[in-house]
């Protein structure tokens, strides 16, 4: 099954989409998000549609009392795809971004650079969080 996972943040939104059988995910580029999350939701609807996904995975970022604004407006985010028609999933995304960065610098990409690339990868991230607690 082919699956979207998606990294929500104010500014950019992270895009990753991929094969959930083979664990198999890669890193699209990041969209911009439009400020109103109704159209974020089209947005990523339309983008799940292009990459023929039969289900979004959104990261629902958690604090140590399990919840937060962060947490309530990817939830609301979640809501609008389903009201668009999409199956999505919410998976916890905690750390992500810290990991992509990490593994980003690793592989020897210099701060300017992993700017572009952090988003799509934390996405990556949610969709392998996600497909480890499927097995």
């Amino acid at each position: 099954m082919r699956v979207l996972g998606v990294d929500f943040g104010f500014s950019r939104i992270g895009i990753a989409a991929g094969e959930a059988e083979l664990g198999v995910f890669s890193a699209r580029p990041a969209l911009k998000a439009s400020g109103t999350l109704k159209k974020d939701a089209e947005t990523i609807a339309a983008k799940a549609a292009a990459e023929e996904v039969a289900s979004i995975v959104v990261g629902h970022p958690l604090d140590a009392e399990g919840g937060g604004r962060m947490a309530r407006i990817c939830a609301q985010l979640a809501d609008h795809l389903r009201s668009l028609g999409w199956m999505v999933h919410m998976v916890d995304e905690s750390l992500t971004s810290v990991a992509a960065h990490a593994d980003l610098r690793d592989a020897g990409m210099k701060a300017s650079q992993r700017r572009r690339f952090i988003d799509g990868e934390a996405a990556v991230r949610i969709l392998e969080r996600w497909a480890d607690a499927q097995v």
